[in-house]
């Protein structure tokens, strides 16, 4: 008999009728009571063995962690907590899990910290936090995909391996088939890069924006999810080396159009998972609750989970020039007061994570769209404004998180693009395919790039990046 998922079970009216569950077993009580999980849902099935229908041998091997597959009768539950439980007529053991190995894992039933879980990371999902996560991070994937394909973009699987530093920041690790010890040099003394596999200098993307651009003037609308590098050495809960990023890019497309389809994306996904993880977001909520009754009253959070999620979607962006925000920032009293790590004092600062969270979190209390950047701390690509010290640049600021959203309106004009280049040292040759552009048929056109793990972040309520993503990859951190 096939057996069913226990999502499947747990949701059955079909009360007295032969059912198989196979799964991990979470808890087995009295030696009669065996609660199973498999990964469908955050809840168990409970399994109840009818005293002496099974040998000692079998149920000695029962164990927490242990793999198993029950055949038996969907029954009423007599007990309270559950709708429906499985009385077992036949248990067969798939995969032992030793009791005192067990308790040197996180699998062992006490609490274990964020920490412990993140050196046993092939463990760790196996956790209700961690389940819980790793679906919401599975929906949210489908539920962008489905947006896109909804609103008729096309997806497009960019490089990997790329001859190009989209952000111009030297911040990318480099690729090579060289043997280490015996790396060719010019005459000059540098890397012959003419040796090696490519033939040239290349490197593991850093964005996959300039490739989507290309396709955008094709396809006219088009899309990147993929997986995305940065050698930058910070070892913080908000970066990672390497992640995941969602990079749409759209022909005929000025700023206040990217604005209105980064908006209607982010409420579409979040709305998606509040109508499909309604059990995993109540878990990570009570978790969240559990863990804000152990920090100081100022440090808690201000809303449920839900109630956060909900927020977002009941309220506009408030948008707002950098200029605004600039002046906002140094009328504050936290900038007054010296209370900001990095001080306010003029127009063109680069606004970190304390600025951007107090523009969400305290002056306008709803998500932020700051736009209109100075020239001097953007890419080369954005498009420059008419007083030539702005750029159309703009990013998505959340309550939590900071910036979850980087955009902008491509600079689409051939001369003032190779005059950007030349300021910042981009040789033309390296980008030839990206300067075609602009010679055959260009056009306005935005995109925007979303950190995909700062999304799911935000949606799980969970405070460190490298909890959202299966294997986190940090500086000194390549495990697994």
């Amino acid at each position: 008999m096939k057996h069913s998922k226990v999502i499947e079970v747990l949701k059955s009216d079909k009360l007295l009728q032969p059912v198989v569950v196979k799964g991990w077993v979470r808890s087995f009580r009295n030696d009669r009571f065996i609660a199973i999980n498999d990964g469908s849902t955050i809840h168990t099935i409970q399994c109840v063995l009818e005293d002496d229908t099974f040998d000692k041998a079998l149920t000695d091997r029962i164990t927490v962690g242990a793999a198993v597959t029950v055949s038996g009768t969907l029954v009423e539950s007599k007990g309270s907590g559950q709708r429906v439980e499985i009385q077992a007529n036949s248990i067969t053991i798939e995969g032992d899990a030793d009791p005192e190995e067990l308790k040197l894992t996180i699998l062992s039933p006490k609490k274990h910290s964020l920490e412990k879980l993140r050196q046993q990371a092939h463990l760790r999902v196996r956790t209700n936090t961690f389940g819980a996560i790793m679906r919401v991070r599975s929906k949210l994937s489908f539920a962008i995909h489905e947006y896109f394909q909804k609103n008729n973009f096309y997806y497009v699987n960019t490089p990997v391996i790329t001859g190009s530093d989209a952000e111009g920041a030297g911040e990318a690790f480099k690729v090579t088939n060289f043997e280490l010890n015996k790396v060719p040099t010019t005459q000059e003394g540098g890397i012959d890069y003419s040796k090696d596999f490519f033939g040239r200098e290349t490197n593991l993307t850093v964005s996959g924006q300039l490739e989507a651009e290309t396709y955008a003037m094709g396809l006219g609308q088009v899309y990147t999810f993929g997986p995305t590098f940065r050698a930058e050495n910070s070892n913080t809960s908000r970066h990672l080396a390497e992640f995941w990023m969602v990079e749409p890019e759209v022909a005929f497309c000025d700023l206040d159009g990217n604005m209105d389809l980064a908006e209607d994306f982010i409420k579409y996904v979040l709305q998606y998972i509040l109508d499909n993880c309604q059990d995993d977001l109540e878990f990570l909520e009570k978790r969240l609750v559990q863990e804000d009754k152990s920090k100081p009253q100022a440090e808690r959070e201000e809303m449920l989970l839900r109630d956060k999620l909900k927020f977002v979607l009941e309220h506009n962006f408030k948008r707002v020039s950098y200029t605004e925000a600039i002046d906002i920032l140094k009328n504050s009293k936290p900038n007054k007061k010296k209370k900001f790590k990095y001080p306010i004092n003029e127009w063109g600062a680069d606004l970190q994570s304390e600025h951007e969270r107090f523009l969400v979190e305290k002056h306008f209390k709803c998500p932020v769209i700051l736009f209109d950047y100075p020239a001097k701390i953007k890419a080369f690509y954005m498009r420059l404004n008419e007083d030539g010290n702005t750029v159309r640049a703009m990013d998505i600021l959340f309550p939590g998180i900071g910036e979850i959203v980087g955009g902008s309106q491509r600079e689409e004009r051939l001369d003032v693009l190779k005059e950007k280049m030349a300021a910042l040292n981009i040789p033309e040759e390296e980008l030839w395919w990206y300067l075609d552009t602009r010679k055959f048929g260009t056009c306005v056109h935005s995109g925007f790039g979303l950190g995909f793990e700062r999304l799911v972040l935000f949606v799980t309520g969970m405070s460190n990046i490298r909890d959202v993503i299966p294997y986190p990859r940090t500086p000194l951190n390549a495990e697994f």
